[in-house]
């Protein structure tokens, strides 16, 4: 690659799944993408689409997934939230309350969700799925090596520096995954421990993320929140917009490139882009300023990155 790659993921999902904790999940957000692909496009830019089961099967959306594939802007992969993709698992008493993930579920059902989603996105788009996000980032070894079997080339679900230990799914489970030592560049997995480099045909994309504070004042801070009785992660940026927060993102992309990386890697949910869709982006005019801040980010972008879907850049990675 000439140049870094820069990689837009969106996870591509119901209307704010922040709220909506009932069961009736809606995708009016479909009809609210065409302006933000429009927007990669004038930018050379190309999103992928990391589509769960709610989306795939929205007429609206499919029709505009499928035009993005037919005129080569972008990809269609998967993503997947364990309580509403069949077949039906009930693992707790109340799954939508408790928004489970994957990774809690028996082996078996885990193996039955990802060959179910993976045959419905690729029979629907009739395309080969070859990127995928876990859903609530949790991810392990089993659920890599089920990738490998579907034939997944690239993942990008980790988040090296975050601990999701501290957010709950199951009750009777142990949260989601640590990716406190995980790498931060692209790499191939051990298929015995993903958070080291190993031989797995699967490439790891993990998000741009940093530490808003450095290694020591991150120690302080935590032993600070252990005697106050509160558990989380340390605090970290991510590429991605929280609103008005266009130079932050600009800040972190021009440090990560100018370390060497070979990419940066943005994220977003799809409802995100629709008023209400998200606690972060309430109003039309909220929906204005985010489209404010991804045009001075992209524009900052244009000229030191190349637009790339996620399979672009592992087949770039792997020189084929």
């Amino acid at each position: 690659m000439k140049k870094p790659a820069f990689l837009l993921t969106i996870d591509t999902e119901g209307d704010n799944l922040w709220r909506n904790r009932s069961g009736q999940v809606t995708t009016e957000n479909a009809a609210w993408l065409a302006r933000f692909q429009q927007l990669c496009e004038k930018y050379t830019f190309k999103p992928t689409w990391l589509t769960n089961y709610e989306m795939a099967v929205d007429p609206v959306y499919i029709d505009f997934a499928r035009d993005v594939i037919a005129r080569g802007q972008g990809e269609v992969g998967m993503h997947l939230h364990a309580w509403n993709s069949p077949p039906a698992y009930e693992l707790t008493d109340n799954d939508w309350q408790h928004q489970p993930y994957l990774i809690e579920y028996p082996r078996e059902e885990i193996r039955k969700k990802v060959a179910f989603m993976t045959e419905l996105l690729e029979e629907t788009f009739n395309v080969k799925m070859l990127s995928h996000r876990a859903g609530r980032w949790a991810f392990n070894e089993y659920y890599a090596q089920l990738l490998v079997e579907h034939g997944y080339r690239v993942d990008c679900s980790v988040t090296p520096g975050v601990n999701w230990r501290f957010s709950p799914g199951a009750p009777q489970g142990n949260g989601g995954t640590d990716y406190t030592h995980f790498p931060r560049s692209a790499y191939h997995p051990d298929s015995a421990d993903i958070s080291r480099p190993g031989n797995s045909p699967l490439l790891e994309v993990p998000m741009t993320i940093r530490y808003k504070h450095s290694g020591l004042m991150n120690a302080v801070k935590q032993g600070y929140d252990r005697l106050r009785g509160k558990r989380r992660s340390p605090s970290v940026y991510w590429l991605r917009p929280t609103g008005g927060n266009a130079q932050q993102m600009i800040d972190l992309a021009e440090k990560t490139l100018a370390e060497g990386a070979d990419y940066v890697e943005f994220m977003l949910h799809s409802s995100e882009f629709m008023p209400d869709g998200s606690p972060t982006f309430k109003t039309a005019a909220d929906i204005d300023r985010l489209y404010d801040d991804l045009a001075q980010l992209f524009s900052w972008l244009q000229s030191r990155t190349h637009g790339m879907t996620l399979a672009e850049y592992a087949a770039a990675k792997a020189g084929t």
